[in-house]
């Protein structure tokens, strides 16, 4: 398969890359029955693990016992685990080409321990988060707003054990995105019934995420 990534870009993710502080492993969710982006999503995966060596991909089936284990029902699927092997509910499901890019790896340098500085207040007002809280933020790949939603998503969940962000790729999963009516991205779904539209500040995603 041709490289998705050219030399350039190559160049500026090593770069970028040297900010990892530790190791970060992908796990890959793919299914062998009608996955049209699969194989591209481990082509992806695969040429920016060869950028590092704190990077690497694991792959498994959709079918598998490890899917279950990270509530894995979409292919392709993936989450990023920290130095520890843990989990911190940061999921991607369908490719993070394009636009995309950028929440994708600035999930691997904050799930690698280079964290960004986040003012007092919000970091209190995560950490208070008692509940499960699921936030599915659908994207678009030619989306220029949407990584900046997928990230405050991340970023809650990687500060609360209690929270799992996700990014949909809204044409990939086109069934997801009817069901929750996404006509414009990103498009926010926090616990399948509270919705934002836009690449909306953090504050608006704890004021949903408090009226629970």
């Amino acid at each position: 398969m041709e490289k998705l990534l050219n030399k350039e870009v190559q160049d500026q993710l090593r770069e970028v890359f040297n900010e990892l502080k530790e190791n970060v492993t992908m796990v890959l969710f793919t299914s062998e029955n009608d996955c049209e982006s699969c194989e591209a999503t481990q082509g992806l995966l695969t040429e920016v693990a060869e950028l590092s060596d704190k990077l690497s991909v694991k792959q498994y089936d959709l079918n598998s016992e490890e899917a279950k284990q990270y509530d894995i029902t979409l292919a392709p699927s993936f989450v990023l685990l920290n130095a520890k092997g843990e989990y911190q509910g940061v999921k991607f499901n369908g490719i993070p080409a394009g636009h995309e890019i950028n929440s994708f790896i600035s999930a691997l340098i904050e799930m690698s321990g280079a964290e960004s500085e986040i003012p007092a207040e919000i970091l209190e007002r995560i950490q208070k988060i008692d509940k499960p809280v699921n936030i599915k933020v659908f994207v678009t790949l030619s989306c220029p707003h949407c990584p900046g939603a997928v990230q405050k998503a991340h970023k809650i969940a990687m500060l609360n054990k209690n929270v799992v962000g996700e990014m949909v790729e809204a044409q990939t999963f086109y069934d997801l995105s009817t069901k929750f009516n996404v006509s414009g991205v990103p498009k926010i779904i926090i616990n399948d019934s509270l919705e934002l539209v836009g690449n909306q500040p953090i504050e608006r995603f704890l004021e949903q995420i408090e009226s629970l």
